[in-house]
C-alpha cells in the first residue's frame, strides 16, 4: 500500500520501519528533517517536507506525535495532512491525546470524505522496536478492518474498543493502571530494603503469586539499582495522567490515586527526573 508516516520519534521511527520492511511504499515526515533523512538512509522509502505532501496519493496516513496541539498542527494546520490527503483515504492517529481532539479530527476528516481512527499505543519504545505493541482503537468497524492488517506489521494485539475517542479513553485506563502498579511496587521495594530483607528472594517468591506484574518482572532490579533509563519518561506520563484527570472531571469519575501519583511524579521532576522512566517513583522514597 501507499502509506505516509508523520512523526518519527522513539515510537514512530521503528514503526515506520516495520511498514517499509513489510513491502509497503512509505513516505515519512518529521519536523526535524534530519530524522527523516536518517530514516530514509536506513529504510526503503521517501521523505516529504510537509505532512500534506507526505499524505498525497496515499491510502493510509499514520501519525505519532506529542500531544493535542501537535495532532491539530500536523493534521488540521496549514500544510497538514488534511490539505493533501484524498477522499477515501484513512488517517490513523497513534498519538496519546485527548478523546476531544480525536472527535475534532474525525469530524474534520469526514467533511472531506476521509476516515479516521484514534489508536494510541502501549508497549513503549521497546515494544515499538520489537514490533510488539498493543493498540487500542476508536472509530468505525469497517475502517478498522481495513487498517488492521497494516497495523499488524508492528503490533502483537489490536482491539477495537468502540466509537471514535474510545481508543484514547482506553489508553487513559491503561496509564492509570501502570501508575498505581509502579507506586505500589516502589513502596514494596522500599519496605523490603528498610526491613533488611533479601529483596531478590522476596521478589522471587511473590512474583509467582497474585502480586506478579510486568513492572515487577522487568523493573524491580533496576529500581533497586537506581537505574531509570528505560524509555517512557516521567514528563510523558504526567502528560498522559493530565489527560486522564481532565476526562475524569468531564465524566464525573473519582481518580484519587491517580491525582496522588501524578503529584508524586511532580516530585520526581523536582529531583531532576523529568526524563527518567516511570519506574523512578521509587526515587522520592530512596533519594
Amino acid at each position: 500500500m501507499h502509506i505516509a508516516f508523520v512523526g518519527l520519534g522513539v515510537m514512530g521511527y521503528p514503526m515506520a520501519g516495520y511498514l517499509a520492511a513489510a513491502g509497503h511504499e512509505v513516505t515519512v515526515f518529521n519536523r526535524t528533517i534530519e530524522k527523516a533523512r536518517a530514516w530514509c538512509d536506513e529504510h526503503p522509502g521517501t521523505m516529504a517536507d510537509t505532512p500534506a505532501k507526505a499524505a498525497a496519493h496515499t491510502e493510509i496516513v499514520f501519525c505519532c506525535v506529542g500531544n493535542d496541539d501537535d495532532v491539530r498542527s500536523v493534521i488540521l494546520g496549514d500544510g497538514g495532512v488534511l490539505s493533501g490527503i484524498s477522499a477515501g483515504s484513512i488517517i490513523v492517529d497513534h498519538t496519546t491525546a485527548s478523546a476531544l481532539v480525536a472527535r475534532e479530527v474525525y469530524d474534520a476528516a469526514k467533511t472531506q470524505g476521509v476516515d479516521f481512527l484514534d489508536a494510541p499505543l502501549s508497549g513503549g519504545q521497546a515494544g515499538a522496536e520489537s514490533g510488539q505493541l498493543t493498540i487500542m482503537v476508536g472509530g468505525d468497524s469497517d475502517v478498522y478492518d481495513r487498517v488492521l492488517p497494516v497495523m499488524d506489521c508492528y503490533a502483537k494485539a489490536c482491539t477495537l474498543i468502540g466509537e471514535v475517542g474510545s481508543g484514547q479513553k482506553a489508553k487513559m485506563v491503561n496509564q492509570i493502571c501502570i501508575a498505581g502498579i509502579v507506586q505500589g511496587l516502589s513502596e514494596a521495594l522500599h519496605l523490603a530494603k528498610r526491613a533488611n530483607l533479601d529483596v531478590a528472594a522476596v521478589i522471587g517468591a511473590i512474583s509467582k503469586g497474585a502480586a506478579q506484574s510486568w513492572q515487577m518482572e522487568n523493573r524491580w532490579e533496576t529500581m533497586v539499582d537506581d537505574e531509570f533509563e528505560f524509555g517512557f519518561a516521567v514528563e510523558w506520563m504526567r502528560k498522559d495522567l493530565k489527560i486522564a484527570l481532565e476526562e475524569a472531571d468531564r465524566v464525573g469519575a473519582t481518580l484519587e490515586m491517580t491525582r496522588m501519583v501524578d503529584g508524586y511524579y511532580a516530585e520526581v521532576e523536582e529531583l531532576g527526573g523529568a526524563r527518567w522512566d516511570t519506574s523512578s517513583l521509587i526515587k522520592r522514597l530512596e533519594p
